[in-house]
């Protein structure tokens, strides 16, 4: 058991490191995109913290899945009004005559 979570902690500190690495190198012209796929992973991962919470007993895991769904629809909604509210900011307004 000791083994397993100190390889879990281990693939998180490294994912860690390449996500903040990739991110940074990312020019800003890109970030309305990428925002927009990365709403679509938290909504995966949505999907997955409902199969999870969805056990009838009671434990652990079920809590733990509750405040993931909680937390990932926050994600998954906030991260879509912010790249909708980014893409208002490129179009063009109207001009009234």
């Amino acid at each position: 058991m000791p083994e397993a979570i100190i390889s879990a902690l281990f693939v998180f500190v490294l994912a860690s490191f390449a996500g903040f690495e990739v991110i940074n190198k990312v020019p800003p012209t890109l970030h309305t995109p990428l925002m927009s796929g990365a709403n679509a992973i938290s909504g995966i991962a949505l999907l997955g913290a409902i199969i999870v919470a969805g056990d009838r007993d009671w434990s652990v895991t079920v809590i733990l899945g509750l405040i993931a769904v909680v937390f990932s629809t926050i994600n998954v909604v906030g991260g879509f009004l912010v790249t909708d509210r980014m893409l208002q900011m490129f179009k063009k307004k109207e001009v009234k005559a």
